[in-house]
């Protein structure tokens, strides 16, 4: 009887070579355990973890999961009605909390340095019949690549990511700290802040740098430089370049990689971009970006006259991020948390600006006539955006930009203070002016869009109806 990658027709030529390779390893003895990953619609990481017996035909047959997990919002809550006709995705295959199937992509595949005899592999989701499910996010960015493959073009990224991380001093589980979400753990600084990369922070922390480094380092994750950052317990890491699905393969594993070392030696690591400690400083994903020449192997975007900040498809691709920037919002900072980012003079961006080499605009753009790096950053991301879909709406701007041969205009030298659309203020807003996108809604598919938008919205929900600690101070006695 046929596998269902086999049935279906789902992999390569390379990643059969691949799974043949992980079996042989699996029949060698070398691991216990394989975690089945899968990458759900928040970033977040879930799967089943088989025994080394159970995995050999589940990497060619995939792994059930319960399609309520579809239907989660970031408190792990089922937003959508399951037992419905339809359950709430208007598709009759998910209502009932019926099963869909996770197929392991041989080519990620990996041992968890931290865990010892574990195998790790990311996973696509499929129904059951053998189509990508639709909300399916890696494979939304798959979609967004093949885009660029029509024009001989490929997708190149580097990483630069702000997080911080404490001391674990309790990890909040008295039976009273249940919860959904629970009582987040007790920690305390491991730095004072604002000493932004001085060697003698960096010394203070070299026991907590040195293990992630060389846990990284380990997984084979592209690691160039760790980093003092400007706030208490803040830090940056930087990746060097990739190409294609690794830039956000690489993200999703980092952050889960990160959380996971951290909190087997006594750290608390989060991604969460303005945690609520005095004197926080806010996280931000940076995202460097170019395209390649799949023909020639150049970078597309070096400009051929010292003059110039880009080459003409460069100039398009950047105008294509500007004019989407307010709709891809959501997608780079899908946050009610990241909207306290964007505010004027702070190192992070307010209105949707492109300038040469300012960290006050929104893209930054580096390098110029003759230099490989020649790139655009993008400074608008949060570290908790799922990499799948913020890539993807870059890939899909810019392809928009390509297409129509869009102009950003000239540099913003005084970023704070030219005139340009303003970024959202908002979660609520960020989604309105995603839905407002006609492009990027059909780019990522308008069904996807409204099922993204309800689940944020569902958050926006809850936290309008918590009383916040400014409200009960303003007014309690007042009135």
């Amino acid at each position: 009887m046929e596998s269902f990658v086999e049935c279906f027709g789902l992999w390569s030529a390379d990643q059969r070579q691949q799974a043949n390779d992980i079996m042989g390893r699996l029949k060698a003895g070398e691991m216990d355990v394989v975690r089945f990953a899968w990458p759900d619609q928040h970033g977040v990481l879930r799967g089943k973890t088989l025994v080394a017996d159970a995995a050999l035909s589940a990497l060619w047959d995939g792994v059930n999961l319960t399609s309520t997990l579809l239907a989660k919002d970031t408190s792990h809550r089922t937003v959508f009605p399951v037992f419905s006709a339809g359950g709430g995705f208007n598709d009759p295959s998910m209502q009932g909390g019926a099963d869909f199937k996770i197929v392991p992509d041989p080519g990620t595949f990996r041992m968890l340095p931290w865990a010892p005899r574990t195998g790790w592999i990311l996973c696509d989701a499929y129904t059951l019949d053998g189509h990508p499910c639709l909300f399916g996010t890696r494979q939304i960015l798959q979609r967004a690549i093949a885009g660029l493959d029509a024009l001989d073009l490929e997708f190149v990224a580097g990483l630069e990511v702000e997080f911080h991380a404490f001391k674990l001093e309790a990890q909040s589980l008295s039976l009273e700290h249940s919860g959904q979400p629970g009582k987040p753990p007790e920690v305390s600084l491991l730095t004072q802040g604002h000493q932004y990369l001085t060697e003698l922070r960096y010394d203070s922390v070299e026991p907590l740098m040195d293990l992630l480094r060389s846990q990284l380092i380990a997984l084979g994750l592209p690691l160039l430089s760790l980093e003092i950052e400007f706030g208490p317990s803040q830090f940056e890491l930087v990746f060097g370049p990739t190409a294609g699905l690794v830039p956000a393969d690489t993200m999703i594993l980092l952050r889960s990689a990160i959380k996971q070392i951290c909190q087997r030696n006594g750290y608390h690591a989060t991604f969460m971009c303005r945690p609520r400690i005095p004197n926080v400083m806010s996280s931000g994903w940076h995202l460097h970006q170019s395209l390649r020449s799949k023909i020639d192997r150049r970078n597309a975007f070096i400009p051929s006259q010292d003059a110039a900040a880009l080459s003409p498809l460069g100039m398009h691709y950047l105008a294509g991020l500007k004019a989407h920037a307010r709709g891809s919002a959501p997608l780079a900072s899908p946050t009610i948390n990241g909207y306290r980012r964007y505010r004027p003079f702070s190192l992070a961006p307010d209105r949707a600006i492109w300038a040469r080499d300012n960290r006050g605009a929104m893209l930054r753009v580096l390098g110029g006539a003759g230099q490989n790096a020649t790139r655009i950053e993008n400074r608008v991301g949060e570290p908790t955006a799922n990499p799948y879909l913020y890539l993807a709406s870059q890939i899909f701007s810019g392809l928009d930009g390509i297409t129509r041969q869009l102009d950003p205009g000239p540099s913003a030298d005084a970023p704070y203070e030219t005139a340009a659309d303003q970024l959202p203020r908002s979660l609520s807003e960020a989604l309105a002016a995603l839905r407002a996108d006609t492009v990027l809604t059909e780019q990522l598919d308008p069904r996807f869009v409204e099922y993204y938008c309800h689940i944020k919205e569902a958050e926006i929900a809850r936290f309008n109806l918590e009383v916040s600690e400014w409200e009960h101070r303003e007014y309690f006695d007042m009135f």
